[in-house]
């Protein structure tokens, strides 16, 4: 049996519509265009249903023939979402009150879809985290009200079944997948306390101690929690505002990971800079995170938070796996040019390398073959279009929204697991009426005087990082055996532990060498001066052991961390000391 062709919704200024694709996207018969302009549209999860908002009522339609299942009386509606099984579909719109009514009217709404009864009223007023949280099999929902979670069994929305309660609780996610749920929940810290991240099972909240893994840390305004496809493992993505160094306009971000048997650890990044993106791959096993100051890095690394694959620096910001985890994506876009690199995840090798400039929207066909990239307002108002591609960098089908009208949001229709198989990837380009955009190498500028010299490293603005597989023996370096690998880990605690007691114990003991050949320290005449010198020095080169350390993807203590971002204040005071020599 061939596999279905996936439908694209298109929600514009001129109304909604259905589109048959890819590769060309064509006019679904089954579904009329709405001229009115919607405010919101929605799959459900699996893709059988279409629900959209327009200012006037709530239309839910059967994808399959376009039959309308229910219609709701709701112009003020700004939100709207499936329960996954398709039972429940949940409103919300803009919270309000009038001198009439002081308190309000209950603005998130869920109705039953086989009834068109309304379940249960509810208010909140945030638009973020409005809408309940439902497990795969509908058997829990969950939804934050005042530092509780409040959890709600068989969409019995009138009886509170259980609840969790944490001292100012502000985030929550709850596990995908079948039971048991598990829920991952961030606290912020205050008065000196460090924010922490814990993970329960439902229904297991007896305090800390049934927590399944517990991560606490520092520098955290705001976190983004992010579950693997198997619910077996959480990537949390910690940022401050302001960056108090003034090393980056972005504030500061770190990343930690959390395990449901209890494994916890801080990712170490092998770049200063801020975090762009982190994605899980489909199998649950690897992640990416695209990070570094700009040309960013993007590492590929493993449940044990090694690097497995470092693709280089280049200009990136975004990261996305196809559906199958077969290929991934890194592509700039926003204040970049657009450039997308196609890499083959099982060689590791690059398959393509498009360029869509002034993308503001990219995603993946549930066939993993294609994907579409949209230029939409209001992140920008002209040259609204969108663009069908095939992986290989071929553009297969492209639209151009109208002059006076704009282009808000593309949706691809979701499909359940399984529905298309992973297919052998190609590197051949995909024949196309429209061709290829594969970006050429562009000449970085250089001044008058050293273009007709040879380029050497000093004359270029970055250094570029080449792609690296970083797995043992990939390389064709010897592979430790399981004891000599345990006497390593060893030899590196009992390192680190002399560190701890000893700062200056990272300074290698000096070669011997005839007394001859050793160069004598200028002295500056002043013995308090010499002695100040030469504690900077120490310290300076401790410093470069620590970044050498930190090459190796070795992990690196918190307190070491801290010696090294006094580097530049080190190197000043030496500056300093040394004018008086």
């Amino acid at each position: 049996m061939a596999p279905p062709t996936p439908l694209l919704a298109v929600r514009g200024s001129d109304g909604t519509v259905l589109l048959r694709g890819p590769p060309n996207c064509e006019k679904n018969a089954d579904f009329q265009r709405d001229p009115r302009q919607s405010r919101y549209v929605a799959f459900s999860k699996d893709g059988t249903l279409f629900a959209w908002c327009n200012g006037e009522k709530v239309t839910v339609v059967k994808v399959a023939d376009g039959s309308q299942v229910r219609s709701f009386d709701l112009p003020k509606t700004a939100m709207l979402e499936f329960s996954p099984l398709n039972t429940v579909l949940a409103t919300w719109q803009v919270y309000s009150k009038t001198q009439e009514n002081p308190q309000g009217d209950a603005n998130l709404q869920l109705w039953d879809l086989q009834t068109g009864t309304c379940l249960k009223a509810l208010y909140h007023k945030k638009v973020q985290g409005w809408c309940p949280s439902w497990s795969d099999d509908e058997k829990i929902a969950v939804r934050s009200v005042n530092n509780e979670l409040h959890f709600f069994e068989n969409n019995d929305f009138s009886t509170i079944a259980n609840k969790l309660h944490l001292q100012k609780v502000s985030e929550f996610v709850l596990s995908p997948g079948s039971q048991p749920s598990k829920v991952a929940v961030y606290v912020p810290g205050s008065k000196g306390a460090p924010s922490f991240v814990r993970l329960y099972q439902y229904p297991n909240f007896g305090g800390p101690t049934c927590a399944l893994a517990n991560k606490s840390f520092f520098k955290a305004d705001r976190v983004t929690m992010l579950w693997n496809k198997k619910a077996t493992a959480v990537l949390v993505q910690a940022s401050i505002e302001v960056d108090k160094t003034g090393a980056s306009y972005y504030g500061e971000q770190t990343l930690h990971y959390l395990a449901t048997n209890g494994e916890t650890s801080a990712v170490q990044l092998q770049k200063n800079g801020p975090i762009y993106d982190v994605a899980w791959s489909p199998s649950s096993t690897e992640f990416c995170v695209v990070y570094g100051f700009m040309p960013a890095k993007a590492t590929v690394y493993n449940l044990k938070c090694d690097p497995v694959f470092d693709f280089g620096t280049g200009p990136r910001n975004a990261v996305y796996y196809s559906p199958q985890g077969h290929i991934l994506v890194l592509a700039g876009f926003g204040n970049l040019r657009g450039q997308m690199e196609v890499w083959d995840v099982k060689k590791w090798k690059q398959v393509s390398k498009p360029q869509a400039p002034d993308s503001t929207h990219f995603a993946w066909c549930p066939d993993g073959e294609h994907v579409v990239t949209s230029t939409c307002a209001p992140r920008l108002r002209v040259s609204n279009g969108y663009k069908i591609w095939h992986y290989t960098g071929t553009v297969l089908y492209k639209q151009d929204t109208p002059t006076g009208t704009e282009l808000w949001e593309t949706v691809w229709q979701p499909f359940p697991d399984g529905t298309f198989p992973e297919r052998p990837v190609k590197y051949q380009a995909a024949p196309s009426e429209l061709g290829s955009t594969e970006s050429k190498p562009a000449q970085a500028y250089r001044p008058p005087a050293l273009r007709n010299k040879p380029v050497t490293a000093s004359s270029k603005l970055h250094e570029e990082e080449p792609p690296q597989n970083m797995r043992p023996g990939a390389t064709g370096d010897k592979q430790l055996s399981k004891t000599a690998l345990k006497n390593q880990k060893k030899r590196e605690a009992k390192k680190a532990a002399k560190q701890e007691i000893n700062p200056d114990a990272l300074e290698p003991q000096s070669d011997p060498s005839p007394a001859s050949s050793a160069q004598p320290e200028l002295s500056c005449g002043d013995p308090e001066t010499d002695k100040k010198i030469k504690n900077v020095k120490k310290k300076l080169k401790a410093i470069d052991e620590l970044k050498a350390l930190q090459a190796t993807g070795k992990p690196i203590q918190k307190n070491q961390l801290e010696k090294m971002e006094k580097e530049a204040q080190l190197m000043k005071e030496l500056e300093d000391l040394q004018l008086v020599v």
